[in-house]
């Protein structure tokens, strides 16, 4: 299969969760905004029980992900499958912590004023 092959079945792949591609995106960058305006910064602020919540939901993803797209665990045999598995658990797990992290330091950020 070429890569231009992978890319055409990718994208009719994405195209059903396309509204929810772009909800995240919306909801991530005016999150990251709102907490940079009141001076957070990814590079510097962690929350261990954060990044913790974050692996969970992660990993919980290797349960869910296959519900969600109607297969099961069951079909998940070749290498590429759990390699796919596994990259949306990743990806679960960044997102999650991408939108956790200003999250609680907005939550602490109230707290603290």
């Amino acid at each position: 299969m070429t890569i231009a092959g992978a890319i055409t079945i990718l994208t009719y792949a994405l195209a059903p969760f396309m509204w929810l591609l772009i909800i995240v995106v919306i909801v991530v960058t005016g999150l990251h905004l709102l907490a940079y305006l009141r001076g957070y910064q990814i590079t510097r602020y962690r929350h261990r029980r954060t990044t913790l919540l974050a692996l969970i939901i992660g990993l919980t993803a290797i349960i869910w992900v296959p519900w969600l797209t109607h297969s099961s665990l069951g079909y998940v045999a070749t290498l590429f499958d759990w390699v796919a598995l596994l990259g949306a658990a990743a990806a679960t797990f960044l997102v999650a912590l991408l939108i956790l992290q200003p999250l609680s330091y907005l939550i602490s950020f109230h707290n603290d004023q």
